[in-house]
């Protein structure tokens, strides 16, 4: 049990160096006036994830556990936007429409409301 804490929490390290490696390299190359670091590591990271679950169901079949640290140590740590875009499209593809069109909503809005929650408590505090 101890081994797979360990190589979730390597994968982990390794995804976050790399979110911010390509956060920098992406905000430098495109300038300071638009977050392109976060845009650049959320787009990626969609992609590389889609990738990453196909190869691994389909081409390369591994373990749930090997898929596990892949995609929740290594992306979950690189961006977890990809994780919920991942569950939007699933939930699609099943025509889940009520409840992607909610989870969308809420994630969103909900998102937006707790940021500006967060804030005004930071403040008042």
């Amino acid at each position: 049990m101890w081994f797979k804490l360990l190589y979730i929490a390597l994968a982990g390290a390794a995804g976050t160096l790399c979110r911010y490696g390509l956060g920098k390299f992406a905000q430098n190359l495109f300038g300071e006036s638009f977050p392109w670091g976060t845009v650049s590591v959320n787009l990626l990271g969609c992609l590389a994830f889609g990738l990453v679950w196909t190869s691994l169901e389909d081409r390369w079949p591994t373990s749930g556990e090997t898929r596990f640290i892949i995609l929740v140590g290594f992306m979950g740590a690189f961006t977890t936007f990809s994780t919920y875009m991942f569950e939007i499209a699933e939930q699609l593809r099943s025509a889940q429409w009520l409840a992607a069109s909610g989870y969308f909503a809420l994630h969103n809005l909900g998102g937006w409301a707790a940021m500006i929650l967060g804030l005004f408590l930071g403040k008042w505090i």
